[in-house]
């Protein structure tokens, strides 16, 4: 209330300096009335010389009719003058005048602020803008958040049944052989090309836990790309965490570094994000796989921070654009993330996003419970309650899928990691 009592008083008082002055009554100064004047002065110093004799009367005679006919012209001219000034100072014009400058200003005033401004909120220096973008990303979904409100994988579709048989035939052996490095990175890459990125990011996560000191940037690298991919394009803390190793490995690794350009447009600071993106496209290569993800969005990231930047015409998207690599091909059919979801999940307490999770799992769980469903919306449903702590009820839907799936490997096997992540396989 107190900045709009300023604004008003402030606006009210340039209106009001403004009209006194335009109503303020002035001194028309006419040109023409200095050229009588002199005409004038002239005739009197010509009678001042005709006394003295300092010119004959012949002289002085001709001399006052020039004189005097200049005063004529100059007399007209006065007259003429004088009505175009009275015309432009008559009270009513400048009344008028000064009415329509006075809304004016206070109407236009108002309408620009309305468009410009934010009526309504309260001072937002830029230090504590910074610190709410800080506190919000701290705050922000996990992992396991963000993979329970986004809508269930696609099955993937034409897959040679030989291949499912190989990729089942992994599974099994790595469960004999839970310490086999290359196995779970074998696994993690096959699972991925099926499209199944949460249990190919669980595979990579073993994979790099196994190798140690030995892990490389690019394995961190790979790790932050199948959860991206997982939550639908969203980059998660455990994502951020896998970006931050890969990065301290390699400073310059491609992949890691779109990601991170990617997060922060995400989080709020696009201005981040373009300087990432803008060091990647000057550093090239061309036919990197991470350029042509960064020229679709980098305009509207370097628009969002206040930077003139162009390329050549785009076809523009959401910031949630994976890298084209091949599990990104194999899910090219996923469904994008709900944005609006996540964002407004940043905003929530930890209670508020249980609420909206136990939201969604309730009415997922009736459409279950009525319709039936795909493997990887059951997988969904135990992953969801894993997240919100229901370990009974995870445990009851997980023994309810593996009835009800009974015989088909293939499905049990997209269910089971998640079981596994909540923590109720058997």
């Amino acid at each position: 209330m107190l900045f709009w009592v300023l604004t008003a008083t402030i606006s009210l008082l340039i209106t009001a300096i403004l009209v006194r002055t335009l109503l303020r009554p002035r001194q028309v100064q006419i040109a023409e009335l200095n050229d009588l004047q002199v005409y004038r002065d002239q005739m009197k110093e010509l009678e001042r010389d005709l006394a003295r004799g300092v010119i004959t009367a012949d002289d002085a005679d001709r001399a006052r009719l020039e004189i005097s006919r200049r005063i004529l012209e100059a007399d007209r001219a006065v007259t003429r003058a004088g009505a175009v000034a009275e015309t432009h100072s008559r009270p009513g014009v400048k009344a008028a005048a000064a009415a329509f400058m006075a809304v004016l200003i206070v109407v236009g005033a108002a309408a620009l602020y309305t468009r410009l401004g934010a009526p309504g909120y309260p001072d937002m220096p830029l230090a504590t803008r910074l610190a709410n973008l800080q506190e919000a990303a701290r705050n922000r979904p996990s992992q396991a958040e963000a993979e329970a409100v986004i809508p269930p994988a696609e099955e993937p579709q034409d897959v040679d049944p030989a291949y499912l048989q190989l990729v089942e035939r992994l599974r099994g052996m790595l469960k004999q052989r839970t310490g086999d490095a290359r196995g779970y990175d074998l696994l993690a890459r096959s699972e991925a090309n099926l499209g199944q990125f949460s249990a190919a990011a669980v595979a990579k996560a073993r994979a790099i836990e196994m190798k140690g000191e030995e892990a490389s940037s690019a394995d961190y690298a790979d790790l932050a790309d199948m959860r991206i991919l997982a939550a639908g394009g969203y980059v998660s803390p455990e994502a951020e965490e896998a970006l931050r190793r890969a990065l301290e490995l390699d400073s310059r690794n491609g992949p890691a570094l779109y990601y991170s350009g990617l997060m922060f447009s995400q989080l709020g600071r696009p201005d981040l994000g373009f300087q990432i993106w803008r060091r990647q496209l000057k550093a090239g290569p061309e036919d990197a796989p991470w350029m042509s993800p960064i020229r679709e969005q980098i305009e509207e990231v370097a628009r969002l921070a206040g930077e003139k930047f162009s390329l050549a015409p785009r076809s523009g998207g959401p910031l949630s654009t994976p890298l084209p690599n091949a599990g990104a091909d194999a899910g090219a059919t996923l469904p994008g993330p709900d944005q609006a979801a996540i964002a407004a999940a940043g905003e929530m307490s930890a209670e508020d996003r249980n609420a909206m999770i136990e939201g969604m799992v309730g009415q997922l769980s009736e459409r279950l419970a009525a319709e039936g469903g795909t493997p990887a919306e059951w997988a969904r449903l135990i992953r969801a309650l894993g997240v919100l702590g229901q370990k009974d009820r995870a445990a009851a839907i997980w023994s309810e899928a593996s009835q009800t799936f009974a015989g088909d490997e293939t499905a049990l096997a997209q269910i089971r990691p998640a079981a596994e992540a909540a923590g109720v396989a058997r």
